[in-house]
């Protein structure tokens, strides 16, 4: 037997509100499945088991706020399953249902209880009209899209969440930092010849060789990859990179695309695509939040020139891309125009040293110069 706990979804994370559970006493469970969504400050995410048994009782309630390392239910093994499951229960006050984040939110602001309101959503789930319609004396807002406008206390409550764990980070970790600049001519050439014999589905954009070269150099100095853990520096088998995304809402989230390392050029595309659209709609899973092994920012198409990254606890590395940017390039005695980039390691002077960390951005850069390999 064993208790399910909240886990931390997050550095910065302190509880998270319990939206549904996906299983019910009595069903069998295995490694990885998704047994619950949780609200945190930044998301609703999925949230996996990590071990095969059978559910014995769920201790919290839908709409709970739960401290992390609370026990949220009990885990037997499977021969500990009793003959017949008992039925979930919905009492009056008692709201069982899922309510989508901004519904929540909403209901909040307009005194709503929503044990009295009846959702109309997918499977009986509250949304945002529900809302509306149980309070008719407001002004009517539109109803939430996934991934646009969210409510400014959301907004304020993740800015918060991002403050606190960048604020941790600097005050625990001692970091250094290392730039490069990387003549991109050679990607930008395979890339652009592979493109045009693709259809425009299929194209592979500029930063995924970046991510793959990230990978392949992090096992040239496997010490970046890993997290710093009660005073021990722990190197990291897995490689699980996280990569930045900005939210239409605002704020930032750095889900991990996981075992980055065995992922080719077009696998990378994709698990990028599907990331990012996840983390804008909502669907992430627990371990893309929580087992990132190193993170990578790309600020480029903002027009960022060069990032100086904090790192991410208990990661010990974040890895920075600016924009490409046509320059002036001296090779082999000849000057001439290239497009570079400038590309730069933030670290954990715990972990590693400035030269394992040169050592990093060389092989990225020699990797990049060769991008037929990648």
């Amino acid at each position: 037997m064993a208790e399910f706990c909240m886990p931390s979804l997050g550095s910065d994370m302190q509880a998270g509100t319990l939206i549904e559970w996906r299983v019910q006493q009595g069903d069998r469970v295995r490694r990885r499945d998704v047994i619950a969504v949780v609200e945190t400050d930044k998301a609703a995410i999925e949230i996996e088991v990590y071990e095969d048994g059978v559910i014995e009782s769920l201790l919290v309630e839908p709409g709970e706020k739960v401290a992390v390392g609370t026990a949220m239910a009990v885990i037997g093994t499977e021969s500990a399953v009793k003959e017949q499951a008992m039925p979930a229960i919905s009492a009056p006050g008692m709201h069982r249902g899922k309510v989508s984040p901004y519904a929540r939110t909403l209901a909040a602001a307009r005194g709503v209880d929503l044990n009295m309101v009846i959702g109309t959503g997918p499977e009986g789930a509250i949304c945002a009209a529900d809302i509306e319609q149980a309070a008719p004396a407001e002004p009517a807002k539109p109803a939430e899209q996934p991934g646009e406008v969210a409510e400014p206390t959301q907004r304020a409550a993740m800015r918060r969440a991002i403050a606190s764990a960048m604020a941790r980070s600097k005050r625990e970790i001692p970091h250094y930092y290392l730039q490069t600049r990387i003549d991109m001519h050679r990607t930008l050439q395979w890339l652009a010849s592979e493109n045009a014999q693709r259809p425009i589905k299929e194209r592979i954009l500029p930063v995924v060789p970046l991510i793959r070269a990230v990978a392949l150099a992090l096992g040239e100095v496997p010490e970046l990859n890993g997290y710093w853990l009660d005073d021990h520096h722990r190197i990291s088998e897995a490689m699980h990179i996280g990569f930045v995304i900005a939210l239409r809402q605002g704020g930032l989230m750095a889900p991990a695309i996981l075992h980055a390392d065995a992922l080719g050029l077009d696998e990378l595309m994709t698990a990028l695509r599907d990331l990012i659209q996840r983390a804008r709609s909502g669907g992430l899973r627990s371990t893309e939040m929580t087992d990132a092994t190193v993170t990578i920012t790309s600020l480029g198409d903002l027009g960022v020139e060069t990032v100086y990254g904090i790192i991410y606890p208990p990661q010990v590395a974040l890895v920075g891309f600016g924009k490409i940017i046509e320059q002036p390039w001296a090779e082999d005695g000849m000057l001439g125009i290239r497009p570079v980039l400038t590309a730069t390691l933030a670290a954990d002077h715990r972990a590693t040293d400035g030269h394992r960390g040169a050592q990093f951005l060389d092989a990225l850069n020699r990797y990049l110069q060769e991008p037929e390999k990648l």
